[in-house]
């Protein structure tokens, strides 16, 4: 994996065991920050404040609203306008993965590998899990689904938690401590198991396809590790994804057949609409891909080492986050920077999100902005 610090986990049967798997290089210094002239405006609108976010959490827009949550256990529901809690809630202990929502249901996991489901600011049940997850659970369609780090997928009933149907796969020796993808397509379970992209019936279980996205390479575990992170981009039928530090790829979802591959040393989500695709290398590149055939149409790399986050498509503006919260907007035409705000100085490593008109950040600490443009 080169200089780039990971970590990951051993499973052993439904037993996860942790164990420390890391680069001994030091990080590289950041790039210095690139001059720029501001091409486009951006105000703050509104912050408020949760506990500070230390496990693989993500930000569920529905509408106007985004549910969260910190990693002490308070889960809140906002409304992106304003910034006013729609409701808070305090789980009173500390979650691991979420926060999945329909809009009318919230879901999240807990440190004790108990899932949680929300209702308008009040749990309504909760299923215990027989392994960890890092992934935030998917409610669609009346069900909340689970991908466990042992390579379970699991759905219950949105209503009352019964178990409706279970999936396992053998699991590896190890898999990636950060968020793999569990997502919906029209009325098609997505699932990252290893390297491979997976369509499920949601009513059943059953595969419908199965497709490569990244495959296996290396001399020893560790480099072999071929997951899919987080961080779908879904354009009509096209889905893209990505394998931590093998590759990207784009599939056409109705048949399930693999559109082009392109090699790339990334470990976070992408994003893109009809024509394009965008993405950032672990060390801070940031690429941009013709969606269609990805061919490649332009690389940024004077934000190098800057520990970016997974990147938003915001109208004509690429929006990353980075470890020094720095917010960074870059134009999706060629990647040169149109404008730069500090935010509170922690990391921002949850991917931005839009939602309305509303551009919303959570940085580390637990801070939530929101933000506008012109």
């Amino acid at each position: 994996m080169g200089q780039f610090l990971f970590r990951c986990l051993s499973v052993a049967a439904a037993a996860v065991l942790v164990s420390a798997c890391s680069s001994t290089a030091e990080k590289p210094q950041p790039a210095p920050l690139p001059a720029f002239s501001a091409q486009l405006q951006v105000t703050k609108a509104w912050s408020a404040k949760v506990g500070e976010i230390s496990t693989p959490l993500s930000v569920s827009v529905q509408g106007q609203r985004v549910a969260l949550a910190s990693t002490s256990g308070d889960l809140a529901l906002i409304d992106a306008q304003t910034g006013h809690d729609v409701w808070r809630l305090d789980l009173k202990e500390r979650i691991q993965a979420g926060v999945g929502s329909d809009g009318q249901r919230f879901a999240v996991v807990t440190q004790n590998n108990a899932l949680v489901a929300v209702e308008s600011g009040r749990e309504i049940w909760r299923q215990k899990l027989q392994a960890g997850t890092f992934t935030s659970p998917l409610v669609a369609g009346g069900r909340v689904f689970v991908l466990t780090a042992d390579r379970t997928v699991l759905a219950f009933d949105g209503a009352s938690g019964q178990r409706l149907w279970m999936q396992q796969r053998n699991a590896d020796p190890l898999v990636l401590r950060q968020a793999g993808v569990l997502a919906a397509w029209n009325d098609t379970l997505l699932v990252g198991l290893e390297g491979r992209l997976l369509g499920l019936n949601p009513a059943s279980g059953l595969p419908r396809w199965e497709s490569v996205v990244g495959s296996s390479r290396g001399t020893n575990e560790v480099e072999r590790l071929v997951d899919l992170v987080a961080g779908l981009s879904r354009s009509g039928n096209s889905v893209c994804a990505r394998s931590f530090q093998t590759s990207v790829a784009c599939l056409d979802a109705s048949r399930g057949t693999v559109q082009w591959t392109r090699a790339s040393q990334g470990h976070s989500g992408l994003d893109g609409d009809e024509t394009r695709l965008f993405g950032t290398e672990s060390d801070s590149k940031v690429n941009a891909w013709n969606r269609q055939s990805g061919q490649p149409l332009w690389t940024q790399d004077a934000l190098r080492f800057r520990g970016l986050s997974a990147p938003l498509l915001m109208g004509r503006a690429l929006v990353l986050g980075d470890e020094a919260g720095l917010l960074h907007f870059l134009s999706r035409e060629d990647g040169k920077v149109l404008q730069r705000i500090n935010t509170d100085g922690s990391a921002i490593s949850v991917r931005p999100v839009l939602a309305g008109q509303t551009l919303v950040i959570v940085n580390q600490s637990g801070q939530i902005s929101g933000y506008r443009s012109e």
